[in-house]
């Protein structure tokens, strides 16, 4: 179910999903070693290489042997989550992420201090300047994961990251038209909070999803 906490190797995929569509690692990068992923997720070894292999027989990793060997991102990573598409579990994640972030705005759309959103701007900004549309779903990406540490905090930010991080593995990056006309909802739902305006932000919320291109 979409929101039930994640098992340890769930976590595993969707956080190297999230690495991926944050462009931290691309297509053809080598992955940390199990150990130091083990460390940083707080997880056990064991259960970082057993999601690691599982990986590898989707086709999202390669292993590949010998001295320049280890876990690498598969080349054809976007063809493989194509094929792994999952709309139903996908529109599930969608809707718990809509719910998350409502509640978010709801509870704090009259309590944000001057400046407190200045770095989302900065994000909405720099997604309307973007000419290399490929950059345009990781913005994205970072603008969800910092309104949820700006509503939220940071155990927040780690939940929506896990989130995110499942969706990235459903469904492909979405078109840059989309990403430029649900932008749109976002510089509106910037603005509305800026006013303390709780029902107006929420409706930009719920203007995200279905925002079409012009």
């Amino acid at each position: 179910m979409a929101g039930r906490g994640p098992t340890g190797a769930e976590l595993v995929r969707s956080r190297i999903a999230l690495r991926v569509r944050l462009r931290s690692v691309l297509p053809g990068d080598r992955l940390p070693d199990a150990g130091v992923l083990a460390e940083e997720l707080g997880i056990s070894e064991i259960t970082v290489r057993r999601a690691l292999e599982s990986m590898c027989q989707d086709g999202l990793l390669d292993r590949r042997r010998g001295r320049a060997g280890g876990t690498f991102v598969a080349a054809d990573w976007g063809t493989v989550v194509s094929v792994l598409h999952d709309a139903d579990e996908a529109a599930a994640l969608d809707d718990f992420h809509l719910l998350l972030e409502c509640g978010l705005v709801a509870h704090t759309a009259s309590e944000l201090p001057d400046g407190r959103l200045d770095g989302l701007r900065a994000l909405v900004e720099e997604m309307d300047r973007a000419d290399d549309p490929a950059r345009l779903p990781e913005l994205e990406t970072r603008f969800h994961l910092d309104l949820a540490q700006t509503l939220g905090g940071t155990g927040i930010r780690e939940f929506a990251a896990d989130l995110l991080g499942r969706e990235c593995l459903l469904r492909p990056a979405p078109d840059p038209s989309v990403v430029r006309a649900r932008n749109r909802c976002h510089s509106d739902l910037l603005d509305e909070l800026g006013r303390g305006a709780m029902d107006p932000a929420v409706r930009a919320v719920k203007a995200h999803r279905h925002a079409e291109p012009n």
